[in-house]
């Protein structure tokens, strides 16, 4: 399944804030408030207001929440977490068309705090790929020093490294030192 620019958007807006999470191996870089309106900006998160220390309480709340949906051990319990989730969410539909993309479907939570308007756009996306039957396209990177959760974009979910320049590199550096040592 081909996944749109705003769903893949949205995907790596949830796999970034749950990497945000000391539990993934790095830093918890999600501590302040200035931290999170950087996030929100990255990823261009729009119709909010400025951030308060409330905001970000409750992004953190929900990231722990994305980070279960990613960990979820099949599909049946990754729905589970998000129909909980998409259930405490005021969302709205809107037809859109802008940045040079067609006509599509934005997801928000109008008049709501950035953690309603992340749970609104992020998990619907989440949902999507699991109506979709791409629920292993979530995962969690094979390095085993780390464990940071990404979506597997390729055409045939071959990937397993969250990043080919670091982790990939370094796993396929260590497997040649190893043949080379054998």
């Amino acid at each position: 399944m081909p996944l749109s620019h705003d769903m893949v958007c949205s995907l790596a807006a949830a796999a970034d804030l749950v990497n945000s999470a000391p539990e993934t191996g790095g830093p918890d870089w999600l501590t302040d408030v200035a931290a999170l309106h950087a996030y929100l900006e990255r990823h261009q998160v729009s119709g909010l207001g400025s951030v308060t220390e409330a905001d970000l309480a409750e992004v953190r709340a929900l990231r722990a929440t994305f980070q279960e949906v990613f960990a979820a051990p099949d599909a049946g319990a990754a729905v589970t977490l998000l129909n909980v989730l998409l259930e405490r969410t005021r969302i709205a539909a809107r037809l859109t068309e802008h940045d040079g993309w067609p006509l599509h479907v934005h997801y928000f939570a109008p008049g709501a705090s950035a953690a309603e308007h992340l749970a609104a756009d992020c998990g619907v996306a989440l949902a999507h790929l699991l109506v979709e039957n791409e629920w292993e396209r979530l995962r969690t990177c094979a390095a085993p020093d780390c464990d940071k959760v990404f979506v597997d974009e390729s055409r045939n979910r071959s990937r397993v490294y969250c990043d080919s320049r670091t982790c990939g590199n370094r796993m396929h550096v260590a497997a040649y030192r190893a043949r080379r040592r054998a």
